[in-house]
């Protein structure tokens, strides 16, 4: 199993207690890796939110030994306008505005900017001037939070 992967199975109950979301982990190479956590709490990621995380996984981490250098641990939000890079993050951010391109024409466009609504099967849906867009998945290039 990769270490990202056994920091989000990790994560999970920790995640839970407090209804946080996990956005993403990523773990970067080099002579001092750095394991970055982003996290989102639907009513506002503060502080003390990364700071909790921090500790809790902090240790839980120093136990499993998963990480065998000496590394940096980092837990925060992930941005006002960040770009989403996951399926889940769709239904994590709902309700914020977004832009989104497509490789190639979807309703003969290749970018949308609105509310999201979400995932829906496969598709992204955003709610463009009172009308909601279905966006396949596999089209999107790139989806930003926008502030």
């Amino acid at each position: 199993m990769k270490v990202v992967d056994r920091v989000r199975e990790l994560l999970e109950p920790i995640l839970k207690e407090k209804n946080l979301n996990l956005v993403d982990v990523e773990l970067s190479s080099g002579k001092k890796p750095v394991l970055r956590i982003y996290i989102h709490n639907p009513e506002g990621t503060s502080i003390d939110d990364c700071e909790w995380v921090s500790k809790r996984i902090g240790a839980i981490l120093d136990v499993e030994d998963l990480i065998k250098s000496s590394y940096t641990l980092e837990v925060s939000s992930p941005g006002l306008d960040r770009k989403l890079k996951n399926p889940h993050e769709f239904n994590i951010f709902k309700g914020r505005e977004i832009k989104i391109k497509t490789f190639g024409p979807v309703e003969e466009r290749n970018v949308f900017r609105g509310r999201l609504l979400g995932l829906e099967d496969e598709d992204v849906l955003l709610e463009e001037e009172e009308r909601v867009v279905r966006i396949p998945l596999d089209k999107i290039s790139l989806a930003k939070l926008e502030f």
